[in-house]
């Protein structure tokens, strides 16, 4: 009992802005918002050890195919992050803007291993964590991306990685202004740019239903 109203507030402590004065509450609704997939940082915030592994400290409460648990997880800060960025690309939809744009690239990454060989199971596991992860990062007011064009060879190498790097998340403070748009689901899905914002196509929540 003490040790769940000691960790109760705690969290509240951790989620006051300076000045005492709450927040709105982080629903998941409001994360899930918030938990957009940016593609350029403010260069002038640097991401701290802690809040990587603050994020990080997730996996160990979400759930896991036969509980293996056989994600590992290399926090990189922004000493290394110059090793990273010339080993991924982002995106891929909109080629000819050559993203990210000189100057706003991340700073900080979390790179996802596995103790054992890819199968269906660490798959689902992949997309757990690093949700989770991102969600996490929007609670604490950052952003991110989950990075899946790397070179894995070439990363492994240039971390000194002991384990098969399967996905990236950058982690930053996002500065891009992102929408999402309703459509039908006929309809394209790429997202796109205009006038500097980034346009996102989710389908209609009404037309998710299979009958």
């Amino acid at each position: 009992m003490a040790d769940n109203y000691l960790e109760r507030k705690m969290e509240e402590y951790l989620a006051q802005p300076a000045g005492g004065r709450s927040k709105p509450i982080a629903t998941l609704t409001r994360l899930l918002r918030k938990n957009r997939s940016h593609r350029g940082y403010d260069s002038l915030f640097t991401v701290r050890e802690d809040q990587l592994r603050r994020i990080i400290a997730v996996n160990a409460l979400i759930p896991s195919a036969r509980n293996r648990q056989a994600l590992r997880f290399r926090p990189v800060l922004s000493d290394e992050a110059p090793k990273v960025l010339p080993l991924i690309r982002l995106g891929g939809a909109l080629p000819e803007l050559h993203l990210p744009v000189a100057g706003t690239e991340p700073n900080a990454f979390i790179v996802i291993c596995a103790t054992v060989p890819e199968d269906r199971d660490l798959d689902i596991d992949l997309g757990i964590s690093a949700q989770s992860m991102l969600l996490q990062a929007a609670e604490m007011g950052l952003n991110g991306i989950c990075i899946g064009a790397f070179d894995r060879q070439r990363l492994r190498e240039a971390l000194g990685l002991p384990l098969e790097p399967l996905l990236v998340v950058a982690i930053g403070k996002g500065i891009e202004h992102i929408e999402l748009v309703e459509v039908n689901a006929s309809a394209p899905l790429a997202y796109y740019r205009r006038d500097g914002i980034h346009y996102v196509p989710k389908i209609r929540p009404e037309e998710l239903i299979v009958r």
